[in-house]
């Protein structure tokens, strides 16, 4: 067993000089042991130094004042050798310093979790909890996590309840199914942040992206990667874009309150459709691509004629309709609006015609918009299609779709990570296999691309990229899975390679 012991060399026999020195050693058993000395500093009367911190005073007790330095002559050399006791085993001052400030029972409490994006990498944000002093560290690195060791956690999950996780990626590594080899290209030309950005349908290797400045880059992400054009023309944000079933038109909404169609292989806008409000989000039917479906800010989803820029119909909301996608046989439209509600809407593919079906609202009191609304036709989780929801606060829902009941959705479960400032996105992964879960990718403020597992009640997070220096708002999976694209707030486009799997 090993044994500490403390000796005090001073006299002139052990051949000590005149200052004194106080050795600590840590022997072991065997000689083998490693033996640890640590020479204090010269503190020859420790109560002196307490008589410095409590003077008498002249009316004082000297009864109370002797008993006094006394104590705190005790705590000053108890501290000391705590402290070099502390430092013996590697550790540094702020780690002491929240060992000592430590509640009493601290082991047994239970931590409420933190309202943040999960890592916390090199940005500290102050908890509520009377312990969030236990979880400071003495990092500034970006790529190092805050773990909080083996601390309870109270996290909850059910399929008709929401959990809250910030946890990390799992120590004993990522899911094999979306670890990543490294940068497949980046595309850093653009001058303002990428807002929005996605690959052609059915394609692996088109991708286009749009930025703050009004302008829309159309890549080439094969061997070797290349722009193919940049297309300009909008005068203020785009705030979405979509392709058409063959790729050769692209059709844009702005905050200029304009919608523009775009024909790739000239690089020319074609069509330029006038609003009276900011044009939100935008749409092809997936069917019959003559139908162009926009939400915008005056509370409306508006259908236009595609080949003559004609309104066919359009259909009020409550607030600004912010995001929607439709089904994969273009008879409802999902929908998400400013007040953080999502929206099933019928939709007739031959005449255009809309009607309201569903409503969900959601439950928090904080009303934020909807950034994300991503259709899936088959899920492993719900057994059937599902639609994904993301909102400015950081709520990220999953909804079972009854399409026999017009799009009636069901919230299965959802995942409350911190609010953002910016309109981050969200995406589908990859449905690889009966035997995996239901991933999510999501972009955060503090520039990580984050994997999440919503089957699992804990450690929800199994992977992230690090590679940008700004916030990440938006993400896109290629048609072969193999690539994911993630655009941040400086402009930089970064196509990340995922891994082989067998």
């Amino acid at each position: 067993m090993a044994e500490g012991t403390i000796t005090n060399n001073s006299s002139k026999e052990d051949g000590a000089t005149g200052n004194e020195n106080n050795n600590i050693c840590i022997n072991g058993a065997d000689d083998d042991t490693n033996k640890i000395t640590i020479k204090k500093a010269n503190v020859k009367d420790p109560e002196f130094f307490s008589c410095l911190l409590q003077p008498a005073t002249s009316d004082s007790d000297p009864d109370y004042i002797g008993i006094r330095r006394f104590l705190l002559a005790r705590k000053a050399e108890s501290g000391f050798y705590g402290r070099l006791d502390w430092r013996c085993n590697g550790k540094g001052y702020v780690a002491y310093r929240n060992y000592i400030r430590r509640p009493r029972n601290w082991e047994n409490l239970q931590i409420a979790s933190r309202s943040s994006t999960p890592g916390n990498s090199g940005r500290w944000v102050s908890s509520p909890s009377p312990l969030s002093h236990l979880f400071e560290v003495e990092s500034f690195n970006s790529s190092r996590d805050l773990r909080s060791g083996t601390l309870a956690s109270n996290h909850r999950t059910s399929f008709s309840s929401s959990i809250s996780d910030s946890d990390h990626p799992r120590p004993r590594g990522v899911d094999p199914a979306y670890s990543f080899v490294g940068m497949h290209c980046i595309f850093d030309q653009c001058k303002a942040a990428v807002t929005v950005l996605k690959f052609g349908h059915m394609s692996s290797d088109l991708l286009a992206y749009g930025a703050s400045d009004g302008t829309l880059t159309v890549c080439s992400v094969s061997d070797p990667p290349s722009v193919i054009k940049q297309l300009k023309g909008h005068s203020k944000d785009v705030t979405d874009f979509d392709f058409s079933s063959n790729n050769q038109y692209i059709a844009s909404s702005s905050m200029d309150k304009t919608v523009r169609v775009w024909e790739l292989s000239k690089g020319l806008c074609i069509r330029v459709i006038y609003g009276v409000s900011p044009q939100m989000c935008i749409r092809f039917h997936p069917v019959n691509n003559n139908f162009l479906s926009v939400g915008n800010a005056n509370k409306e989803i508006t259908v236009f004629n595609f080949s003559t820029g004609r309104m066919i119909t359009k259909s009020v909301f409550d607030s600004e309709v912010t995001a929607m996608d439709h089904d994969h046989a273009g008879q409802l439209i999902f929908c998400g609006d400013a007040q953080g509600c999502i929206y099933s809407v019928s939709m007739d593919s031959r005449t255009g015609a809309l009607s309201r079906s569903h409503r969900y609202r959601s439950s928090n009191k904080q009303k934020c918009p909807v950034t994300t609304v991503q259709y899936r036709s088959f899920s492993l989780l719900a057994g059937g299609p599902v639609l994904l929801t993301c909102s400015q606060d950081g709520s990220l829902s999953f909804f079972s779709v009854a399409l026999e009941i017009q799009g009636y959705l069901t919230l299965r479960c959802s995942l409350k990570l911190s609010p953002r400032i910016h309109s981050i996105r969200a995406s589908f992964c990859p449905l690889l296999s009966l035997d995996k879960g239901e991933y999510i990718v999501a972009g955060s403020e503090d520039s990580n691309v984050y994997f999440y597992d919503l089957t699992r009640p804990r450690h929800t997070c199994v992977n992230k990229l690090q590679g940008h220096r700004f916030p990440v708002i938006g993400v896109a999976w290629n048609h072969g899975e193999n690539l994911l694209a993630s655009s941040d707030l400086y402009g930089v486009v970064i196509v990340w390679k995922r891994a082989k799997t067998s």
